[in-house]
């Protein structure tokens, strides 16, 4: 979750007031359907262009100001040949609609807001990615009650939030276990909502990650389900996404070209630098403390980037049809339209020079 602060002062960045009204704005007025001409076209046959203009800026949305932090922290900002403006939203539903009023071009989100774009009709494909521990996301269980197995999850009232990774977590974990939405409640909540509802037994259930997962076990008779009963319903996936008028403008094109290198080297830093990637911005910036910082750094593990492929479409559309059996997409789409694949080579030479690891493909 998003919040205010002094940060964005100390960055490279002008216009966040402007283009968060405008995205208020785009919420506001704008529907659910997408134009016609917003419809998903895949990757374009031409060629990803490679110079970039002086004058040259793209828009990029932030949540929590995580991106701008690492490119700043790493150095990769002074070194992008172009201007950057950050407007910080909150959760991938808002940037979505700042795409949709052209007051954003490049966003960084998790694996389930770009399904929602795509069943929106909205042409913004993933164009990088990295992923992080699977296992950092658990099922968090209220004090006293009996759930050790996702079988006992029938009955029980879940913590939901519509749009975000914790949402495909959920329906994964009911399917895994034979279950469907009506065999338990779904209580959407926000986000940030979700330690105290299963802390205080509002619900029973809840997807967590640290610190919050480390805050409800200090309370007596809390728990986790197993990680063994979890496996496989969290992918760790996190995307770099943008318009596609944005990425067909010649300019703005090269220059997020050269996003995705810094986007790759940038996160890598992380993994080599993680006590002060844990202090400067989850201590810092986030006013988080320095254990529950750490743990964090800890649970979320070595970032790796996978390569721009078809087995990384393919995890997608994974997540896509644990959503769509569930009923919760209204219309069926392909993971496939959601990707720019001209960007491949970007990554791979990202990677590969930044001395970082592609991570295994899931199966």
């Amino acid at each position: 979750m998003s919040r205010s602060g002094t940060f964005l002062s100390r960055v490279r960045t002008r216009g966040t007031a402007t283009l968060l009204a405008v995205a208020t704005a785009a919420t506001l007025g704008l529907t659910g359907c997408a134009s016609g001409g917003d419809t998903p076209v895949g990757t374009p046959d031409s060629p990803l262009p490679t110079e970039i203009p002086p004058g040259t800026t793209l828009v990029v949305a932030d949540q929590s100001e995580r991106l701008q932090s690492v490119l700043r922290l790493s150095g990769e900002l002074d070194k992008l040949p172009f201007k950057i403006e950050f407007a910080n939203f909150v959760g991938g539903p808002a940037i979505l609609e700042a795409f949709r009023a052209g007051a954003a071009d490049i966003g960084q989100v998790g694996d389930v807001p770009p399904i929602h774009a795509l069943a929106a009709g909205q042409d913004v494909p993933i164009i990088a990615s990295y992923a992080t521990n699977p296992a950092a996301l658990k099922l968090a269980v209220a004090p006293n009650k009996q759930i050790a197995r996702l079988a006992d999850l029938k009955g029980k009232k879940i913590a939901y939030a519509e749009g975000t990774a914790q949402q495909a977590a959920v329906l994964k974990a009911l399917s895994k276990a034979g279950l469907k939405p009506g065999d338990v409640q779904l209580v959407r909540l926000q986000l940030a909502e979700f330690l105290d509802a299963v802390r205080t037994g509002q619900v029973d259930v809840a997807p967590l990650i640290e610190p919050n997962i480390t805050r409800l076990l200090r309370t007596p008779g809390a728990s986790v389900l197993p990680d063994s009963e979890t496996a496989g319903t969290y992918t760790g996936l996190a995307y770099l996404y943008g318009r596609r008028a944005a990425l067909q403008d010649p300019a703005k094109g090269a220059a997020a070209r050269a996003l995705v290198g810094a986007f790759v080297r940038g996160w890598h830093w992380t993994n080599t630098h993680r006590e002060e990637w844990a202090r400067r911005y989850y201590v810092e910036n986030q006013k988080v403390g320095a254990d529950d910082a750490a743990r964090i750094v800890e649970s979320l593990g070595t970032y790796t980037f996978p390569h721009l492929d078809q087995a990384l479409i393919d995890r997608q559309q994974s997540t896509i049809d644990a959503i769509d059996a569930a009923g919760q997409l209204p219309k069926k789409i392909k993971a496939a339209d959601g990707f720019d694949l001209r960007f491949a080579p970007v990554v791979d030479e990202a990677v590969t020079g930044a001395g970082a690891s592609f991570g295994q493909a899931a199966k």
